[in-house]
């Protein structure tokens, strides 16, 4: 990575836009950046910290802290843009921080968003933009340096005292430095993840323990607070020996429950003793009591009795009264009915006699009786007539539907002679319409054939256009990838062309002082060569030939592309030719030829189905015609019967008329007399019946009034009214009926009760006592239940006993794998937080990754610091303990003057400083090649260099100097006024009053 150019506006101190040129600074390879204190040194590292990762370093990224510059104008925004070479691609970068700005409408300051935006350059384009996106920025530009902004700060822009910090440092303060430099979280990450692991295998240890010992808790809950005198376990989760002390505990336990469950059982059986003695004490007691109080009933009941007798014998006479008037009832109801039916012959008598004749209302029923003979015979004499009658209604029936029968004859005939008139014109049409129909189908069968080719060719011609297109298209890919390949190849050349005229510069980089050259074999190098402008190493020509033969393969898969398409193209076009292969048609010319062909076949298609319709219709007419011929002749023949028929009826309809006049007499018509007749006779009969009918209920009523006076007397009743009076209805006798029979049943239940030797006995008794032996049987019973319950406890306690018995022997099976489990991670844990005794050293694993890293470190640095300290001084990693701690970040130095190693706590100002510097420098290169070995052309060392010698500062200046050979610039940050006169190129921070500003000094 390598710095071009620094914009800085209204940042820091700088309160207006200031412009450091890298490329001019650098071309030194060693400058100095040099300013009095509080001028801003410090800020243009700052500023190109915040352009490649939007935040400046460490502390002065402070929340609240502000970027922007005091001394900026309200209209001058704060911005930095650094233009950059990294990863082969030169960008340009521009920040703008969250920041005030004057509002564009009114007074006052709104707050403006922070900006970004990244442009690259490109020779053929210029500069062009690539994101405006914070994030895609950072993704992208961290991607390209491979570093974090903690390890370009502690790479590239070297702080010398956070490094003498780093020598005078424990192991954790070295460490927690390291950890952020080199990326190990991945292996505190698995520190972590077994830490994890075993804290979950400790937890399903520690669960399973606890649902060990709750199945304990639980067992001596159900032994009960008698069943065992010890505590049931008092080892903890965790410790050894719990589940076997659960399991022999829990035996025990349950020992102890069976032999109070076979005590339960002999308690039961005594108390189930006592508890049947009691009931059948208190049974006898019971039933002494139950017989005392039924004979004492017995005699309230025949005293009860005695008192109700007067009441039964009235009830008795009174029901023989009611039952021998009961004899008379039925002559009763024969003289009521008798007289109804006289009242009601009577009425239909006067009814009858108002419907006759004033000379006939008073005529006897003989009288009545013959004139209804009279008129019956005359209305039999009527009978022909009626029958004459009706036949010559029927008649005029008959000429009726002869007459429309005619009618419809004669219009039958009409239309058929009309439509048999057209029969040949219809029958010449039908016969052509089948033979069109044939046809079509023809035609639709010849246009099918041509229209599916047709097409064919239509589709063809489609694929063929189009394809004409993607042909163009491949032809112009392949030329471009052409055009391409001929770049690369001469970029590639050229390059290599280059190459081979500075490949002495190339090989003199390889040269080794003391060690012979490959080319003449000579081990003196005096005058290497180095490289010109424009050198191009061995990478680049690689990179170009690569791009080369990236090309010839996207050229080649560009013509396999245009040689596949071409192949289809001409497929397309020989289909669309046709048949005879030479005459190509436009799309529009095959769309009307297709276009026309369907056209035609569908109007085929359409009048060839029409063919059965036709046959169907012309079968049809014929079948009408022939119809209509004999529907005709027909009619013909129905007008000839009518003629005949119609004189027939007119002849019979004249005798008939002769005969009716002379039977209807003066009446409009036969049936008019007849009525009348009718009427009359039925009336006639009416009164005659009547007549009989009042007689008759007459007798009757007059021999029910005998048979009523034989039967009252008959029952011992004066009169028939007394009897009357005397009657029951069936509810009223068996009321007292019901009375009677409960009286001499209560009677023969008394003396039942009485007539009881076992009743009698017992009220001779003392009286019974059945509250006492109800008492001692309910302490029976009480016992008793106790027992039972008392053997159902100790019952039910063996068997959760047994059932937690067997629950904790799974448990603790179960816990055996998991135990194992836990402890094989809880030594890979302990193994590697550096806790475990298989750890000897107590080093942690990350310390282990880290104490590697710093090995590297110190190899790196001893390369410069015997060079600083001219071979005195060497840098080596320490694993050994100290002070009880935990071992691997160790750092000690070497003296060679000595042979002694000491700590690097011990160095002095100056041998910290330069010791602080080579370490710097072995770091940076470790981190870079970390990173993936991104190139950094340019450094910056800030301070430290006032507490050297003038011979130390004339090595160290040499070793720095040493970094211009691998084309690298270092910029050091000193306020020393020596280095000015040792350092020629120089960037001069001045402090003024309107802000401060940059000088160039070359």
């Amino acid at each position: 990575m390598r710095l071009h150019r620094l914009s800085i506006t209204a940042f820091g101190p700088f309160g207006a836009t200031q412009e450091v040129d890298f490329d001019a600074l650098s071309s030194a390879g060693l400058f100095l950046l040099h300013g009095p204190t509080g001028a801003g040194k410090t800020s243009v590292l700052d500023a190109v910290c915040f352009a490649l990762y939007g935040a400046v370093p460490g502390a002065r990224q402070s929340p609240g802290a502000s970027l922007r510059s005091d001394h900026a104008p309200p209209g001058l925004p704060t911005e930095v843009q650094l233009e950059l070479t990294v990863g082969g691609r030169r960008l340009e970068v521009t920040r703008s921080p969250s920041q005030p700005r004057p509002k564009k409408r009114g007074e006052g300051f709104t707050m403006e968003k922070a900006q970004s935006r990244l442009r690259g350059y490109d020779p053929e384009r210029g500069w062009h933009a690539l994101s405006t996106s914070h994030q895609e920025i950072g993704e992208e530009l961290t991607q390209l340096i491979g570093m974090s902004r903690d390890q370009f700060c502690q790479v590239v822009l070297l702080p010398q005292g956070d490094f003498a910090r780093f020598l005078r440092a424990d192991a954790e303060a070295r460490g927690r430095l390291l950890g952020r430099l080199f990326d190990t979280r991945r292996f505190a990450a698995v520190e972590e993840r077994l830490a994890e692991l075993r804290r979950g295998a400790e937890a399903k240890v520690t669960a399973a323990d606890e649902r060990v010992l709750a199945l304990a808790q639980r067992t001596a809950q159900a032994a009960g607070p008698a069943g065992v005198e010890a505590a049931p376990v008092t080892a903890r989760p965790g410790e050894p020996g719990l589940a076997e002390a659960v399991l022999a505990w829990a035996a025990i336990a349950r020992s102890t429950a069976r032999e109070r469950l076979d005590t339960a059982h002999a308690a039961l059986a005594a108390a189930e003793g006592r508890q049947r003695a009691a009931r059948r004490a208190l049974e006898a007691e019971r039933e002494l009591a139950r017989l005392q109080q039924r004979y004492a009933e017995t005699l309230r009941r025949a005293e009860a009795l005695e008192e109700r007798r007067g009441e039964h014998d009235a009830c008795q006479e009174r029901l023989e009264r009611a039952r021998r008037a009961d004899r008379v009832a039925p002559a009763l109801e024969l003289r009521e009915e008798a007289e109804r039916a006289y009242r009601a012959a009577s009425d239909g008598l006067d009814r009858a006699r108002s419907l006759l004749s004033p000379e006939l209302r008073d005529a006897g029923a003989d009288r009545l009786a013959e004139l209804e003979r009279t008129f019956q015979q005359e209305l039999y004499a009527l009978d022909a007539a009626r029958e004459d009658e009706e036949r010559s209604a029927g008649i005029d029936g008959e000429r009726l539907r002869l007459n429309r029968e005619a009618r419809a004859d004669d219009e039958l005939i009409r239309d058929a002679d009309a439509w048999l008139a057209d029969w040949d014109t219809t029958h010449t049409a039908l016969k052509e319409r089948v033979d069109a129909s044939q046809e079509a189908a023809t035609r639709a069968e010849q246009l099918a054939g041509l229209l599916a080719p047709a097409r064919r060719r239509l589709d063809a011609a489609h694929r063929r256009d189009a394809l004409a297109a993607d042909v163009r298209q491949a032809e112009d890919r392949l030329t471009g990838a052409r055009e391409q390949e001929l770049d690369a190849r001469k970029s590639w050349l050229d390059l290599r062309e280059r190459r081979l005229r500075g490949i002495a510069a190339e090989l003199a980089s390889g040269l080794v002082a003391g060690e012979p050259c490959t080319v003449c074999g000579s081990a003196e190098h005096p005058a290497p060569a180095s490289p010109g402008d424009g050198h191009v190493d061995r990478a680049t020509e690689e990179r170009a030939l690569a791009a080369q033969r990236s090309a010839e393969e996207a050229r080649a898969h560009a013509e396999q592309q245009l040689g596949r398409v071409r192949e289809r193209h001409a497929a397309a076009e020989t289909e669309a030719r046709g048949d005879d292969g030479h005459t190509s048609f436009a799309v529009a010319e095959l769309q009307s030829l297709a276009d026309r062909l369907a056209d035609e076949h569908a109007e085929a298609h359409r009048l060839a189905a029409a063919t059965n319709p036709a046959r169907e219709a012309l079968a049809a007419a014929e079948r009408e015609h022939a119809e209509r011929l004999e529907r005709r002749q027909e009619a013909h023949g129905r007008m000839s019967a009518r003629t005949a028929a119609r004189e027939a009826l007119d002849a019979e309809q004249a005798r008939l008329a002769e005969r009716i006049a002379a039977a209807r007499g003066a009446s409009a018509s036969v049936a008019e007399h007849a009525d009348r007749l009718t009427r009359r006779v039925a009336r006639l009969a009416d009164a005659a019946t009547a007549v009989h009918a009042e007689q008759e209920a007459a007798r009757r009523r007059k021999e029910a009034d005998d048979r009523l006076s034989d039967a009252a007397f008959k029952a011992g009743f004066d009169t028939p009214e007394a009897a009357a009076a005397t009657l029951l209805g069936a509810a009223g006798q068996r009321e007292l009926q019901h009375r009677v029979d409960a009286w001499q049943a209560e009677a023969a239940a008394v003396a039942d009760r009485r007539a009881e030797r076992d009743a009698r006995e017992a009220a001779e008794r003392p009286a019974a006592r059945p509250e006492a032996a109800e008492s001692v049987h309910e302490t029976a019973e009480r016992l008793l239940r106790e027992a039972a319950s008392a053997r159902a406890a100790a019952r039910d306690r063996c068997a959760e006993l047994d059932r937690l018995s067997e629950q904790a022997a799974d448990e603790v099976r179960r816990l055996g794998p998991v135990r194992q489990e836990y402890e094989r991670i809880a030594r890979l844990a302990g193994l590697a937080a550096g806790t475990s005794a298989d750890n000897e050293r107590k080093m942690r694993l990350e310390s282990y990754v880290l104490a590697a890293r710093l090995e590297q470190v110190a190899a790196a640095a001893t390369a410069r610091l015997r060079r600083m300290s001219s071979g005195r001084y060497t840098l080596v990693h320490s694993d050994a303990r100290t002070g009880g701690r935990r071992a691997g970040l160790g750092l000690h130095v070497v003296d060679a003057w000595t042979g002694g190693e000491r700590d690097t706590a011990t160095l002095s100002g100056g041998e910290t400083f330069f010791a602080s510097l080579a370490l710097a420098l072995g770091l940076a290169d470790v981190v870079t090649e970390e990173a993936g070995g991104v190139r950094l052309d340019t450094l910056f060392i800030d301070e430290g260099f006032g507490s050297l010698d003038d011979q130390t500062l004339d090595e160290v200046l040499d070793v720095l100097d040493s970094l211009r050979e691998r084309d690298r610039s270092v910029g050091i940050v000193s306020h020393v006024a020596d280095l000015r006169r040792r350092i020629p190129a120089r960037l001069e921070v001045v402090k003024e009053r309107q802000g401060s500003s940059v000088r160039h000094r070359l």
